[in-house]
């Protein structure tokens, strides 16, 4: 908490967006919302059939292969340089505290966390539930050699169990130095973070 309340991001007990975003679009409000999401039907929300996918085997991919492997929305593993990294990972078929609330699309629904090798580097974004999924990332804590994720994001993988000396918190417009001559760097984004009510 003593490291956020340095950021210049942070301010009036939240982090700020650099422009303003407002919670919600002009002329919606949280009861429009409401209405529409239990009484309206919109079409082609979701898809008619499986989505088209090839499974990899990543577990015996070439150490000096470099991939990438989209798993869908913003989840993906990248091998570059005989590094290995996963990004905002959710194989628990499930993006929402509520079970069977945000599921999978079939066909992207086809890795595990078994499937997965050791990860030099879990990134994650920020703690929504369909970028920080609590399932996946207990089933992938021995697996993981190191955590970059955004600050205040590191006390839920403190919470989980997870060895503090793994957890790498970083704010906008930095970069953590990894070795093999590896830089990632943080880049603002446009959105905001919390898990449930609390942002």
């Amino acid at each position: 908490m003593e490291l956020i309340k340095t950021s210049t991001n942070y301010k009036n007990g939240k982090f700020q967006n650099i422009s303003f975003t407002p919670v919600l679009t002009e002329g919606y409000s949280m009861t429009v919302i409401m209405w529409d999401f239990l009484f309206k039907k919109f079409p082609r929300q979701k898809p008619t059939d499986i989505i088209p996918s090839i499974k990899t085997d990543l577990l015996k991919l070439p150490a000096d292969s470099n991939v990438l492997v989209w798993f869908g929305h913003s989840s993906y593993f990248m091998q570059v340089g005989g590094k290995r990294f996963l990004i905002d990972p959710v194989f628990s078929g499930n993006a929402a505290p509520i079970p069977g609330n945000n599921k999978s699309f079939k066909g992207t629904d086809i890795y595990t966390a078994a499937d997965m090798p050791e990860i030099d580097c879990l990134l994650i974004t920020h703690d929504h539930y369909d970028h920080l999924d609590y399932e996946t990332v207990i089933a992938l804590k021995d697996k993981v050699k190191t955590v970059i994720c955004g600050l205040g994001v590191g006390s839920h993988f403190e919470h989980w169990g997870f060895d503090k000396n793994v957890i790498i918190e970083k704010d906008w417009n930095e970069h953590v130095t990894l070795d093999k001559g590896f830089t990632i760097h943080t880049a603002p984004a446009r959105h905001f973070s919390g898990r449930g009510f609390t942002r």
